[in-house]
């Protein structure tokens, strides 16, 4: 590891690591949302433990909300931004953020990243892609949506037979949205397994306090992310293709490290959160036969579920956003530079808003008011390809295996951020309608 990224987990993981273990030992809810294993594989009973202390908890780094109505709130106001602003750094730590920057390993929460850029710069990123992913325009995509579900359960029927065990996670759950996404970006289909695996081992960029080892491993993964982005988008070049990435190289509008990020965050998100909703809404109504009959009943209440599915289990649990200036926030006063933790998954069981919210009931009427997506201008971008792909995933498989039943012991992924199953083993059962 050179200098510059030791610096960077000095700055972004070791000091906030070192910060949160003395805050931990006080009794701070934040550090123990970050480094209690207990709290990382349920945090929901820590969402409660947070509410119950009022809308907006102070802690030793951050203030923190698992209500509804603050969260909601906080991601939609203009004076809240998604990230630090570098200028208000003490100056040795601006230095040294700027020192450690790496055009060679720009992940997802690194400039000039959507997820954090603001406007103007949002705003014209945001220009170039949102029209592939308008609700119109993601709609056409679900004919070919429905073939690559099918494609994909006729080999899970195949890996199935004879009542052998499967992994529902990797056979289907990360296949269907990987290839979806690839057809979108242009990407060939030999290097789709690449996509997925360098994704995987970026995901835990998302989380803070990393320890070496584990910022050692990310930081390969998002280097080699970069360097097979920069080779793809050198292909496009030479031989562009009707998809998205081929068009925004056309225009020339970004530089190649606006490209880069661009593209990869569009890759990454394009498939992260839906593996998770599809891992999720299996084991859920896996354990729920109730629910699943519900839905063999009267299949028009699938979009419903698979809202129920997003509310229940954010895939996404926690995002962030920094006061731009001195504010006010639940009647308590915040400085500029504050940090506010929305704890999506806690808000999203805010007894306040849904009535009995540790209760998954796909037939609940306003599933929908739930805040996986976030809120306001970083409202998720793929939030219509998400959802479509959550709809025809678990529809098709429940339809294909009507006697799905679970085979072992699932296991959880290793991210706090991202919420899913890393394993789902299953046994298929009688397949209805395989193709040849």
């Amino acid at each position: 590891m050179d200098a510059r990224a030791l610096v960077r987990w000095g700055v972004g993981h070791g000091l906030v690591r070192v910060a949160l273990r003395r805050a931990e030992r006080a009794g701070d809810l934040h550090a123990r949302s970050v480094l209690d294993p207990a709290s990382r594989a349920d945090p929901y009973p820590l969402y409660d433990e947070v509410r119950s202390h009022g809308p907006l908890l102070k802690g030793a780094l951050a203030h923190l909300t698992a209500s509804h109505a603050v969260a909601s709130e906080v991601l939609r106001r203009e004076d809240f931004r998604a990230g630090a602003d570098e200028d208000a750094f003490p100056p040795l730590m601006g230095r040294a953020v700027r020192w450690s920057r790496d055009e060679s390993a720009v992940g997802p929460i690194d400039p000039p990243s959507l997820l954090v850029v603001e406007p103007p710069d949002h705003t014209r990123y945001r220009r170039l892609v949102s029209k592939v992913f308008t609700a119109r325009a993601v709609e056409q995509l679900r004919g070919d949506v429905e073939r690559v579900a099918d494609e994909l359960l006729d080999d899970l029927a195949r890996a199935g037979a004879g009542g052998r065990t499967v992994d529902l996670v990797e056979a289907y759950a990360t296949l269907l949205p990987v290839t979806v996404i690839a057809h979108v970006l242009g990407v060939p289909r030999e290097d789709r397994r690449t996509v997925l695996h360098f994704g995987e081992m970026a995901a835990p960029t998302l989380d803070v306090a990393l320890s070496l080892r584990e910022f050692r491993e990310v930081d390969a993964g998002v280097r080699g992310f970069n360097r097979w982005l920069a080779g793809h988008l050198e292909r496009l070049r030479r031989d562009p293709g009707d998809d998205l990435l081929s068009q925004l190289v056309a225009l020339d509008e970004l530089t190649d490290v606006e490209l880069r990020a661009t593209a990869g965050l569009l890759l990454a998100a394009g498939f992260e959160t839906t593996v998770n909703l599809l891992g999720s809404g299996t084991e859920l109504l896996l354990r729920h036969p109730d629910q699943r009959a519900l839905l063999r009943e009267d299949p028009s209440r699938w979009p419903g579920a698979v809202e129920e599915v997003l509310r229940f289990e954010s895939p996404v649990q926690v995002t962030a956003r920094f006061a731009k200036d001195d504010t006010e926030l639940a009647g308590r006063a915040l400085r500029a530079g504050s940090l506010v933790i929305t704890m999506l998954g806690g808000a999203n069981r805010d007894p306040d808003v849904f009535a009995d919210p540790h209760r998954f009931d796909v037939l609940r009427p306003n599933a929908k008011d739930h805040l996986s997506f976030s809120g306001g201008r970083h409202f998720c971008l793929g939030a219509a390809l998400a959802r479509l792909e959550g709809e025809v995933g678990l529809r098709r498989l429940f339809e294909r295996f009507p006697d799905l039943q679970a085979a072992g012991t699932p296991v959880r992924r290793g991210t706090r951020v991202l919420r899913g199953w890393k394993t789902l083993p299953v046994r298929p059962g009688q397949a209805v309608g395989v193709a040849a």
